[in-house]
């Protein structure tokens, strides 16, 4: 073993300070957070429009029957341009396998999917590129990077989510063989709020919802502000069913911790509730608590979930959608050397994030369920 001694010592403070000194120029530490999962995991890369976007997928079951087929079903519903209500960009989504496959079953090798951006206008940005946009990542990213790519958010886009749906529907594959089912649909947008359930009806309407009736108004609605070049957000329910009792590792893996983060991690969400969520705020424990008999309990307002560990019930859970950061409507700002500017978005953009975060939602509660799923194949073998 080498002796640390006094030069030593020097030499290694010195090249501390000189690394901070360069990283503090830089934004701050360079930290990895691109990485979901632990057992079952997934790694996307890729801008909003750059060459392509992508996923790389670990711990995938091998021998299990997966084409590209299957896995396009759910791409082509999270896809631009699909209705009046979603942005009008071409991008068909069409994704290829280039590892981890080999006739036809997956190997349990890494899975690579990859996805050509091929409707990419970066020159919609020139006349903005040195300005922050109201609500988006760009002053975030420079001061954390010290560098950021004005190109429709780059990293910080919603493209970026097409190598989480890949990458879901890899894990909802696995999942059915289990006989695990997710689903989620759109319950409110704007102040428009969904009165009854129809699953059936859910595919059917451009904006997921699962209310016929509620489903008009709310395209109405998006229709109208997408004229007035203004946006709304909403909220998006999801039911998760066949997960069997006991996943969950307490006390930081929690399974709804674990959702909870798997869900924040999509740019547009800004809150999650489970069961009755904040309703729980005003009720009594007596109304709360989910009590039993020998058939099983009696309420599921905990959403399937208690002491971070799944109860057996269907999981339930809401999250909040934010309205659409980018907007035609005319907003202040300032510009890279401080100035005070008006910005206007002028681009492809989603009136309401909505209808094509569904989808998005689906496939991280895949992943979180998956990835459970395996810890506890590993703690119980």
């Amino acid at each position: 073993m080498t002796k640390l001694n006094n030069n030593n010592f020097i030499y290694f403070k010195y090249t501390v300070i000189l690394r901070k000194e360069k990283l503090q120029e830089h934004g701050g530490m360079v930290m990895a957070g691109s990485t979901f999962g632990e057992r079952f995991k997934m790694t996307t890369f890729g801008e909003s429009h750059g060459d392509s976007v992508g996923v790389i997928v670990e711990g995938v079951t091998p021998g299990v029957e997966l084409d590209e087929s299957y896995i396009q079903v759910q791409m082509d519903r999270r896809r631009p341009g699909q209705s009046s209500v979603t942005t009008p960009r071409k991008e068909y989504d069409k994704i290829r396998i280039v590892s981890g496959i080999f006739e036809g079953k997956t190997t349990g090798t890494p899975l690579c999917i990859l996805l050509n951006n091929t409707d990419m206008r970066p020159s919609s940005y020139d006349d903005i590129k040195n300005m922050y946009r109201p609500g988006h990542a760009d002053w975030t990213y420079e001061k954390k990077y010290g560098i950021r790519d004005y190109r429709g958010s780059g990293r910080a886009s919603g493209r970026e989510t097409a190598g989480r749906v890949a990458a879901g529907a890899v894990a909802r594959k696995l999942l059915e063989l289990k006989g695990v089912g997710v689903l989620a649909y759109t319950t409110q947008v704007g102040d428009i709020k969904c009165e009854t359930f129809d699953p059936a009806a859910i595919e059917s309407n451009p904006v997921r919802a699962c209310d016929p009736a509620a489903a008009e108004l709310m395209v109405r609605k998006i229709e109208k502000l997408a004229e007035e070049g203004d946006s709304c957000g909403g909220i998006v329910e999801c039911r998760i069913t066949g997960v069997p009792a006991g996943l969950g590792e307490p006390v930081f893996d929690k399974l709804d911790a674990e959702l909870a983060k798997a869900m924040l991690s999509v740019g547009a969400i800004k809150g999650i509730e489970f069961g009755t969520g904040f309703q729980a705020a005003s009720m009594r424990g007596s109304e709360h608590n989910d009590q039993m008999d020998n058939s099983g309990f009696q309420t599921n307002h905990a959403g399937g979930i208690i002491g971070g560990i799944s109860t057996g019930q269907e999981i339930v859970f809401r999250v909040a959608v934010k309205p659409t950061s980018s907007i035609s409507l005319s907003q202040q700002t300032v510009d890279t050397q401080g100035n005070d500017r008006e910005i206007r978005t002028i681009g492809r953009h989603d009136p309401c994030i909505c209808p094509r975060v569904v989808p998005v939602i689906e496939a991280m509660a895949c992943m979180v369920i998956e990835d459970h799923l395996k810890r506890q194949a590993a703690l119980l073998y």
